[in-house]
């Protein structure tokens, strides 16, 4: 009975013996590996020895190779800045127009959406819906124009035609993208804004460009909100 409780205390102390040994071992195997690498492959040696330093540090419980710390969370700050100022233009827009929060803050969100899509400024966007048709998304006017940036269907039949037709026109979505595109072509082809809002309201041969001028000082006004709730720096 002696001999046999010594042997039950003994195999605790060779078992964690042996599993420091096995651990050293494998340590020295892959340092000697990543030596053997690092000298046959002269290229990436750098990088054969920081990996398998990183390596050896991860079994210590310090953080893993490729771990990237701050991105999540800028990213997080970045859209968290972008929500507040699409929240402080909406505000802007529903006040000067009297026009209901929630509606003005998915046409903000739609406009700054086809902004992304197809690179024009959202706040231009947003400045020809409130001269062609003040937030009102089921205007028509009497040339047939529809909705909130009042496209006329009958020169766009091949946009819409993925959207089901000119009908879709009084869909606040649609109408803005498509606006925004018809906006897009004509800031392409002109390489101006003046001219391209000009060309937009069928106006190019209007000398003072009024409607150029509204939409300009409209935008404007945008920009000081946008200015205001912005980062500084």
């Amino acid at each position: 009975m002696e001999a046999t409780r010594k042997s039950v205390f003994r195999f605790p102390v060779w078992s964690a013996a042996f599993r420091l040994l096995s651990i050293a071992r494998g340590v020295c195997a892959l340092v000697g590996l990543s030596v053997v690498l690092a000298v046959t492959l002269p290229a990436p040696r750098e990088f054969l020895v920081q990996h398998a330093g990183a390596m050896v540090r991860s079994d210590d419980g310090a953080p893993e190779l490729g771990t990237i710390s701050g991105g999540p969370s800028q990213t997080r700050e970045n859209a968290g800045a972008v929500e507040r100022e699409q929240r402080a233009v909406a505000d802007f827009i529903a006040k000067r127009y009297r026009v209901a929060d929630q509606a003005v803050a998915g046409f903000v969100s739609t406009a700054y959406r086809a902004g992304r899509r197809f690179a024009v400024d959202p706040l231009l966007i947003l400045a020809v819906m409130a001269v062609e048709s003040r937030y009102n998304p089921v205007a028509e006017s009497n040339v047939g124009a529809m909705g909130l940036m009042q496209v006329l269907p009958k020169f766009h039949l091949d946009k819409l035609s993925q959207h089901g037709g000119e009908d879709a026109l009084l869909d606040p979505e649609v109408n803005i993208q498509v606006g925004t595109q018809i906006l897009r072509e004509y800031l392409k082809r002109f390489g101006e804004t003046e001219t391209a809002l000009q060309m937009y309201a069928g106006a190019i041969d209007e000398p003072t460009s009024q409607y150029a001028s509204k939409v300009l000082a409209e935008r404007s006004r945008l920009k000081q909100i946008q200015q205001q709730v912005r980062p500084q720096g």
